[in-house]
């Protein structure tokens, strides 16, 4: 029996899954609110509690943190993960730790044709290494590198690199935030779920426009993110459908950039919660044109595809074959 898990600041999902010859198949899945638990340790308990007879063969987990030498302190939580400790509870020694975008690069492999939405027809296919790039609570980036045979997924910290504007819009909001984040503005600023709301926040006090009625006097503990998508793709809004172009534009260029490092010739996948949400958007010609502006390079990157997946469960799928295929 595999154990896998998608663990992030928002939510955690473990899942099990039987393994027959090539075939994985899932047999018991849960989901669990993280910061509700003061450990994984703990919410691994309430796993068990709800599956008591489980016996676990192999263990895989992708986790929203660097993993250095086996252990994760995580990004958006309190947590401190470690595979020695977690081989000890889970009673097996093939138990591993990946960046949360390693796992879900890994699962992107596994996806079928029907489960993307293709943003650049003009393609080719080609081989080479994929990048995989996904906005959420957080920015996640990572590779796959292909060694001429099969792939290989490597992880970045990539979404905490400094955010570079090309426009004047974009000047004046980079200007905007530092006084806000204290001098360091990374792209995961911009590209989360929190991100899309300061975009919100900069529009309108730069006065792009008036604030519609929805966004007034929000009560408490509602996703501001959430009402600005709903305000631009239900309601046309313009203060809100600028938020989403913005981060529409955004969003292309630090793909493109990510295309460019990697030299992601096999294409570019589109993970993470929020472009399927707002897919109008990034289906568009904002992301594609801001995808390939890259001077000298931009037929290369025309010839790049790059696809946009459906599954919210990417990370957990990656997390269940990489313990399946590599431990």
């Amino acid at each position: 029996m595999i154990l896998a898990g998608d663990i992030g600041g928002t939510k955690t999902i473990l899942a099990l899954f039987e393994q027959q010859a090539e075939a994985l198949t899932e047999v018991a899945k849960m989901q669990f609110p993280s910061r509700s638990y003061e450990t994984f340790e703990v919410l691994i308990d309430a796993f068990y509690e709800a599956h008591p007879d489980a016996v676990i063969d192999a263990a895989c987990f992708g986790v929203a943190g660097p993993v250095i030498e086996g252990r994760c302190h995580t990004t958006n939580l309190v947590w401190e993960l470690s595979e020695e400790a977690l081989a000890a509870r889970l009673g097996t020694a093939r138990v591993r730790l990946l960046n949360d975008l390693e796992a879900a690069a890994y699962g992107m492999l596994y996806l079928k044709e029907e489960d993307f939405v293709d943003l650049n027809p003009s393609a080719k296919r080609q081989n080479g290494n994929r990048a995989v790039i996904a906005a959420g609570t957080g920015l996640g980036e990572a590779i796959l590198f292909r060694d001429g045979t099969q792939f290989h997924p490597s992880a970045s910290e990539g979404g905490h690199c400094d955010f570079a504007p090309v426009t004047a819009q974009q000047e004046g909001l980079l200007h905007w935030m530092r006084s806000r984040f204290k001098g360091h503005v990374s792209y995961e600023r911009i590209l989360s779920g929190a991100g899309l709301a300061t975009l919100y926040e900069y529009l309108g006090e730069s006065g792009f426009a008036p604030e519609p009625i929805d966004m007034q006097n929000l009560e408490e503990g509602v996703d501001k993110s959430a009402v600005v998508s709903r305000c631009a793709l239900e309601y046309g809004d313009p203060l809100c459908s600028e938020a989403l172009r913005l981060f529409a534009e955004i969003y292309g260029q630090e793909a493109g950039n990510l295309a460019l490092k990697a030299l992601s010739l096999g294409g570019v996948y589109i993970g993470g919660g929020i472009a399927p949400k707002i897919l109008p958007f990034m289906q568009g010609e904002t992301f594609m044109n801001a995808f390939t502006a890259k001077g000298r390079f931009d037929t290369l990157l025309r010839s790049i595809e790059v696809k946009l997946s459906r599954d919210p469960e990417t990370g957990l799928l990656g997390a269940a074959h990489y313990a399946a295929d590599k431990l």
